[in-house]
């Protein structure tokens, strides 16, 4: 999956370097899973760069919807699960 990654330009070059791994991250639990801890770990990392949650849910709109995936429920199935992998799948 090609993708244009939501970025900003204030951030700073290891900001949108987290962001980008973030996105990684979720990409990954929709092609062959990923590490719960590691994704959550990702996850915190992102929400320093993005505590707003108004623009999180902007910049989560951007990405999912050029893939059709959701950041979202990633995030939600690796907060209330105790599953060690993350694996979704696309509707």
């Amino acid at each position: 999956m090609e993708s244009k990654l939501p970025i900003s330009l204030d951030w700073s070059k290891e900001e949108v370097i987290a962001v980008i791994q973030f996105f990684e991250m979720v990409e990954k639990a929709y092609k062959n899973g990923v590490e719960r801890e590691k994704l959550l770990a990702n996850y915190r990392t992102f929400k320093n760069i993005v505590p707003s949650k108004s623009e999180e849910k902007q910049l989560f709109k951007q990405y999912d919807e050029e893939l059709g995936i959701s950041s979202y429920h990633v995030i939600k199935k690796a907060r209330e699960g105790t599953e060690e992998v993350i694996k979704m799948k696309k509707k």
